[in-house]
């Protein structure tokens, strides 16, 4: 991949200049033992006396159980323990846990609600035996008619004691009699886009003397899923302890619940400690997907193109259970105009329940789906203008100041119109050259049947949005403790890096703060205090903020006798390169002599300000703490006659306050446009009656190298957030969000055709 970046290249490795601060560009912590492959994960843990798990999934997206038979399973040579739902603590619905409703069953209890769904589990002395013996458990199932239609499920008769609407947010803004001179409406769809993560769901559970569990596994959220799991199991939450292990890949949630508990459970029962690790096809059961979407729109503009009013109905197909749908629908409906003023907007969304995989957390969670859904439509207005891509999105170019649709002002940075002009004033690619050595480059890859001249280029444009950490009043903060001692540091955080670099960032603030050479980052469990989940690119802002704080605090203490000593104040001392120095060059410490034989400690937490739920009439309110921008531009070349469609170049404008690792974010955004890319045109779980049809790496298609466009950084604009703790924003989520409207827009112009759907087939992409 290339890069061409206006952040000061000034940000170049330690191995290069020694700089580790904040600004600069280390090695991540975690590099090489990744690249090393001694990086510990969950898969690759064992235990004395170690059993093994497995579990048996319902073959049925929906049906009733009448009959679990375990007799066939316990009799199996090797088996130690069945369990299934009769040997939890009862609920409603047999101890029921979930990531913010507890509406899903540990292990389904009288009806399955979705194909995969966790049945009875096994533990054994042999991997394979787990499995047999959980292939010999005999459920008798009352098959029942699924609903997978998410507009049949207003409907529908109600598939859970909670109904079929998860939620409805209207929203309400303006005069809803307004019209525009021109009007553009279009219908779009976005499919079941998988995480796919590298390593597959996989955890260790350790019986503790004392009646308790203890549970290693790469969650992103240790504490709640603590709390969860103590509470499906019936215990205090003290008497679960969660290790987390090495992340294998997090762009949404990792274990669910039912791994965690089942896990637990088994190790409870059998007093021994309990391994699993889920197969592939078994991890596409287990995690949640992207939302898929159905959105109606109507834009109205005046003359000169802009807008006027917006109305638009958005349906998340939120599959057997709530999960976050309540979170991805608020995010849709306040996005639904996206980075653009508007006076009137008129939307009514909806959440639904369907017997379709379970739809959860994923980067970008509601406001995708719309993203592209308003990018398409400015496509259609600008065309039926006559007016260039670019510049009707200046026309109406939301800035610092100006109010979302939810009534809520936009006090953070907004720079939308100079992220529009950094892409327009970047290079484009050069055409394809006639090159028979070089037919790789063309739509089809190597060898491919298209004919080069079938082949035309489009460029396409799309800004989006996303907001930072939780919404609607949800409580985030977080906590951290830094230790000095001599001159190393360690920063003991519930922080877990899931792959955003938080603990190299962490690493960054204290010697930053503190000028200390060696900085070591404590491994996270469920006995430190809590630092909320990874998620919403949290960490970088409560975390780091609580990290900046604590480590503030130990500067203070250090600093504070020698300024005594010397008749100044602390403020008058700085700390660089690893030596305090006075305002007036008298003083020169290194910092390593101000520690000498001191030990010196900290905690903090940092809690940004409050918001507010969506007024449930009007969709007003102050839901969000701060927003992200980010725009830009895509450049494809596509077989009309075959629909072949490759992505040659992305360029990418965004805003992140301040470039806190510029690598980081670099890397950050390139796997983010991938993500994007893969969505715009591979990937999608595909479902019939609400069975998936390819939940393989075989059949779900994932973007390879080849399908990896060269992705340019046309600018990080540093316009600093005056809230955010350093004035730092999310980057992995926008690009996310921006890409595939990107794509679209580009295939869009290359074809003249209308491009209302995610992923983008082949037929969707040949001229007739």
């Amino acid at each position: 991949m290339t890069s061409a970046t206006e952040l000061p290249a000034a940000a170049p490795a330690d191995d290069e200049t020694g700089s580790t601060g904040l600004g600069s560009s280390p090695l991540r912590t975690d590099a090489l033992p990744k690249a090393l492959g001694i990086y510990p994960y969950a898969a690759d843990l064992w235990a004395e006396g170690l059993l093994w798990g497995a579990v048996l999934r319902s073959p049925h997206p929906h049906a009733r159980i009448v009959s679990v038979d375990t007799s066939a399973a316990l009799a199996v040579p090797g088996v130690r323990a069945v369990v299934t739902a009769a040997d939890l603590p009862a609920g409603p619905d047999g101890a029921p846990g979930g990531a913010v409703v507890a509406d899903r069953p540990v292990l389904a209890s009288g009806v399955v609600r979705h194909h995969g769904e966790p049945v009875a589990a096994v533990a054994a002395d042999h991997p394979d035996t787990a499995r047999l013996a959980a292939a010999a458990i005999l459920v008798e199932y009352e098959v029942l008619e699924p609903v997978t239609d998410p507009e049949a499920a207003f409907h529908a008769p109600p598939l859970h004691p909670d109904g079929n609407l998860l939620r409805h947010l209207p929203l309400r803004t303006g005069d809803p009699d307004a019209v525009g001179e021109i009007v553009v409406e279009g219908l779009y769809q976005v499919g079941r886009q998988d995480p796919a993560p590298i390593g597959a769901e996989a955890g260790l559970a350790v019986p503790r003397p004392d009646g308790g569990v203890e549970l290693h596994l790469s969650s992103t959220d240790p504490h709640g899923d603590r709390d969860r799991t103590a509470a499906c199991l019936g215990l205090e939450p003290d008497r679960v302890r969660l290790v987390v292990t090495g992340v294998p890949g997090a762009s949404t949630d990792r274990e669910d619940l039912s791994f965690q508990v089942t896990l637990a459970l088994l190790a409870l029962r059998t007093g021994r400690p309990v391994k699993m690790t889920l197969t592939r096809a078994e991890s596409f059961q287990a995690h949640p997907t992207r939302h898929p979407a159905l959105l109606r729109y109507r834009h109205h503009a005046d003359a000169e193109g802009k807008l006027v009013k917006v109305e638009a109905q958005i349906l998340l197909d939120g599959g057997a259970y709530a999960e976050v749908s309540a979170e991805a629908l608020a995010a849709a409906v306040a996005f639904s105009v996206g980075p653009y003023t508007c006076p009137n907007v008129f939307v009514d969304a909806w959440a639904v329940r369907t017997n379709n995989p379970p739809a959860g957390r994923m980067r970008g969670e509601g406001a995708l789906q719309t993203c592209f859904a308003y990018e398409s439509q400015l496509d259609q207005l600008a065309k039926q203008l006559g007016v260039d891509p670019v510049e009707i999105r200046r026309r109406n170019a939301m800035s610092t100041g100006d109010p979302l649709p939810t009534g809520q002002a936009v006090t953070c940075p907004a720079p939308v119109t100079a992220l529009l002009d950094a892409l327009a004033d970047s290079p484009l690619p050069a055409l394809p050259l006639d090159d028979p050595e070089a037919d790789w480059l063309l739509p089809g890859g190597p060898g491919g049947a298209g004919d080069p001249a079938a082949v035309r280029r489009g460029i396409g444009y799309a800004v989006g949005m996303v907001h930072m950490l939780g919404a609607e009043g949800e409580d985030e903060v977080s906590t951290a403790t830094v230790r000095v001692s001599g001159d190393h540091a360690t920063v003991i955080c519930a922080a877990v890096d899931s792959g955003q670099g938080f603990a190299t960032l962490a690493r960054q603030i204290v010697q930053s703060v503190l000028g200390v050479s060696e900085v070591y980052i404590a491994p996270v469990d469920s006995d430190q205090t809590s630092a909320g989940p990874a998620a919403r690119s949290r960490h970088t802002w409560v975390s780091g903020g609580a990290v900046e704080r604590a480590a503030l605090m130990v500067r203070h203490q250090m600093l504070q006798p020698i300024a005594a000593d010397f008749g100044m104040s602390v403020e008058l001392l700085t700390i660089s390169d690893g030596k305090i120095t006075s305002y007036d060059g008298v003083l020169g410490m290194p910092v390593s002599q101000a520690l000498e034989g001191r030990e010196l400690w900290a905690t903090a937490q940092c809690r940004p300000h409050p918001t507010e739920p969506l007024d449930p009439e009007t969709g007003q309110g102050d839901a969000f703490v701060s927003i992200a921008f980010c725009a830009m531009r895509a450049v494809v070349d596509v077989d009309i006659e075959l629909g072949a469609v490759r992505v040659v170049d992305v360029t990418v404008a965004q805003e992140v306050g301040r470039a806190l690792n510029p690598r980081q974010i670099e890397n950050r955004i390139e796997g983010a446009v991938a993500q994007g890319v893969g969505l715009a045109l591979l990937e999608n779980l595909r479902t019939e009656h609400g069975i998936p049809l390819n939940a393989s790496l075989t059949g779900y298609r994932l973007p390879t190298a080849l399908d990896t466009p060269d992705i340019r950084i046309a600018a990080l604009l540093e316009e600093r957030d005056v809230v955010a703790p350093f004035g730092a924003k999310a980057v992995s989520a926008a690009p996310a969000v921006v890409a595939p409207a990107a794509v679209a827009a580009a295939v869009r112009a290359a074809t003249g055709l209308p491009v209302g759907r995610l992923p983008i087939l082949p037929e969707d992409a040949i001229l007739a």
